[in-house]
């Protein structure tokens, strides 16, 4: 038997976007009411962790209340033939979901917590709510297990590993302008095959073999996997 094709997808905040989930770019939602300094950074959780808490908790309230769109369906039907690795930057769980069955999280999971004294104790979130007063089995309070502007990516080596492997990239709903995730493009072995989805322009330059789909996620995914899946037969 032939070694299954081994496709990996790169998402971005387009793809959550199309469930209702807002992004750091959008305009009237909810990162417009607060400033990124004093809620998404190490020195916003040290000045005031009751508003990084809060602040979460109202991200994590909506993604709650959203559900997997098109796209996020649409890749696991790409399991059916093919090996599928998705590779994220969004912190919520629509790609679980959904059904995908191996994800990799660049930037954190929005339903759970870490330990301020040992961050590889990390726990579930009960419910929306993370709360002053919430500790670790160590007794130290508990943050967002997110990965805030200006602290280390842990995940990147293993998401380059990961991308080096694969025979088609599909990258979605990312502006590939925020690194270092965005270099991932780069880690595609030669010979692979990218797609690039995203409904603006994104740069390209330095790229091979790469179609482009200037369309939302819900439109084009589930276009380029029928093909994909046609092509396996």
């Amino acid at each position: 038997m032939s070694k299954r094709k081994h496709i990996v997808i790169f998402s971005g905040a387009g793809i959550s976007a199309e469930s209702g989930i807002s992004t750091f770019r959008d305009n009237g939602g909810l990162w417009d009411k607060y400033d990124v300094k004093e809620v998404a950074t190490p020195d916003a959780w040290r000045n005031n962790p009751q508003l990084v808490l809060e602040f979460y908790n109202e991200r994590r309230k909506q993604v709650l209340e959203a559900s997997p769109n098109a796209a996020h369906k649409a890749i696991v039907e790409l399991e059916k033939k093919f090996d599928v690795t998705v590779i994220t930057q969004n912190v919520d769980d629509l790609h679980e979901r959904a059904g995908s069955k191996k994800v990799v999280h660049l930037h954190g999971e929005i339903r759970k917590s870490r330990s301020t004294y040992d961050p590889k104790l990390i726990y579930n979130i009960k419910g929306w709510e993370l709360n002053p007063g919430d500790r670790c089995e160590h007794g130290s309070q508990l943050r967002p297990h997110i990965v805030w502007f200006g602290e280390m990516v842990p995940e990147m080596t293993r998401a380059q590993e990961i991308t080096a492997s694969a025979d088609v990239l599909i990258t979605v709903g990312t502006s590939l302008n925020v690194y270092p995730a965005a270099g991932l493009v780069h880690a595609a072995p030669k010979g692979s095959k990218l797609f690039v989805i995203d409904p603006n322009d994104v740069p390209l330059e330095g790229l091979s073999d790469v179609k482009f789909y200037k369309d939302k996620a819900g439109n084009a995914l589930p276009e380029i996997v029928k093909a994909l899946l046609d092509s396996a037969d």
